[in-house]
């Protein structure tokens, strides 16, 4: 196995780190936050509250760092569609989520503490929940089309 067939594998894994963590999150977190806002939102607040900027913001850059170095790696060979579709996609995928869902994430998590559900809220954090299941399900079809580069010849 050659130096560039190692970086390829270190990118997939930094992406399987994306989507594992993304699963761990809505199978975890998200149904304990979504049930009952404001009041369900302590989990978020106080000098304890889950502070997940702590992985996500670290991780997103070493993954494109290492798709973008896969790219360069790989672009004379059978791989770059494969790595090109990946990274423009994920490209994509963050964007979306710095205009949308990071800024509604805060917004609804920022809500001050009640002892009473608010409707509204909830809505707005089902539906955040159902397009961050979308997109989950786009990090999971890049995903297989990222692995799946790793059965094309290098050449």
């Amino acid at each position: 196995m050659n130096l560039k067939n190692i970086f390829y594998a270190f990118a997939c894994l930094a992406f399987a780190v994306v989507i594992g963590a993304a699963i761990y999150e809505h199978l975890c977190v998200v149904p304990q936050w979504i049930t009952a806002p404001p009041h369900s939102l302590s989990m978020f607040q106080g000098v304890y509250g889950l502070n997940p900027e702590a992985f996500w913001i670290p991780v997103h850059p070493v993954t494109l760092l290492l798709l973008f170095f896969t790219l360069v790696l790989f672009w004379k060979t059978s791989r770059k569609k494969n790595i090109l579709i990946v990274l423009i996609g994920y490209v994509s995928i963050l964007t979306i989520t710095a205009i949308y869902f990071v800024p509604e994430l805060l917004e609804i998590t920022k809500t001050p503490y009640s002892g009473h559900v608010d409707m509204g809220l909830t809505v707005r954090a089902k539906l955040w929940e159902l397009l961050s299941l979308v997109r989950l399900v786009t990090l999971i079809m890049l995903a297989i089309v990222f692995f799946l580069g790793l059965t094309k010849s290098d050449h």
